[in-house]
């Protein structure tokens, strides 16, 4: 690092921030990711003492906000909640990506995970996995799962569920959660990918029926629920992850602030037993674990896209 790049990096740091802080949410708001925003921006505003905004930009699995964060400048006023799909799926899925999901971005902190849970329609007449799948063969391209957008990791929680049972079912994806909740309790759709710290409240009042998670251990949230690997499944682990992530070229002094500030957040005992009680996982780490976790991930989830044959034009 250069003299003046290091004078101006510890300038920008000292007077940061001066100006109103934007994060960007690349789903509907009500999910996980919206979840965590305003948790984040509850407390850094009282701690920074300057608004801090969410800004909900939905669309093409989350590559619309994302691309938008990528081109902001590096200066800590537009930042993103990283999700699988960005960081990990979506370069495998996708034939052109207006965005590199690892070189365009500076990591800061792991936020949370939370399983994915598999839940149907009432109406289908399934109380378990094996009656779904039985249903399932029975009716080849007539039952349907929705998911939160292409790419993402409950779509990807389809796609797994598909190569490892065999089944032929139909995706049909949606804009967020917001939107394909309603069909799948109309019956409009016959099943549902959902992170569970969303549709907790929906099965817990008994509208929809929850076959499994998709974690290698239940969830503490929801002990009953058991996984689809102890159903027949085994291996199947799908789980939804989000980050705190900003523009390449972020001033390390930023960088660090904000990864304090992430992790002096999602560690107050208030704040950690809200989520745990939602589904979610707080686990705010390193920039270099969050980095690792990434790198890891895209191995993965490439494999899976690649096994799936699906590939989608932006």
């Amino acid at each position: 690092m250069s003299m003046a790049y290091a004078q101006t990096s510890s300038k920008q740091s000292n007077s940061w921030p001066k100006q109103p802080i934007r994060i960007i949410v690349t789903f509907t708001p009500g999910g996980a990711p919206d979840i965590l925003a305003r948790i984040l921006a509850e407390s850094w505003q009282q701690s920074l003492g300057v608004p801090v905004l969410v800004e909900n930009r939905p669309g093409f699995g989350g590559n619309i906000g994302a691309d938008h964060v990528a081109r902001s400048d590096p200066d800590g006023y537009t930042l993103l909640i990283g999700t699988v799909g960005i960081h990990a799926i979506n370069a495998a899925l996708y034939e052109k990506m207006t965005f590199d999901p690892v070189k365009d971005f500076t990591p800061i902190s792991f936020l949370a995970s939370t399983p994915n849970v598999l839940i149907v329609n009432k109406q289908l007449g399934v109380n378990n996995l094996h009656e779904l799948i039985e249903l399932a063969k029975a009716k080849p391209n007539q039952l349907t799962f929705g998911s939160s957008g292409v790419g993402t990791s409950l779509h990807m929680s389809g796609e797994l569920f598909k190569e490892m049972t065999g089944v032929q079912i139909r995706h049909i994806p949606y804009k967020g959660r917001a939107q394909s909740l309603p069909d799948l309790v109309s019956g409009r759709i016959s099943m549902l990918f959902d992170n569970l710290s969303s549709s907790l409240p929906l099965i817990k009042a008994g509208e929809v029926q929850a076959l499994g998670v998709t974690t290698l251990k239940r969830s503490p949230a929801a002990p009953e629920i058991p996984t689809l690997a102890e159903q027949g499944l085994p291996g199947f682990e799908a789980v939804s992850w989000f980050s705190l992530m900003a523009p390449a070229n972020l001033p390390p002094d930023i960088q660090n602030r904000l990864n304090q500030l992430t992790r002096s957040a999602l560690n107050q005992p208030e704040i950690k037993n809200r989520l745990l009680a939602n589904g979610l996982d707080p686990a705010p780490g390193s920039p270099k674990d969050l980095a690792k976790l990434i790198t890891q991930e895209s191995l993965k989830w490439s494999r899976v896209v690649q096994q799936s044959g699906a590939k989608l034009t932006q």
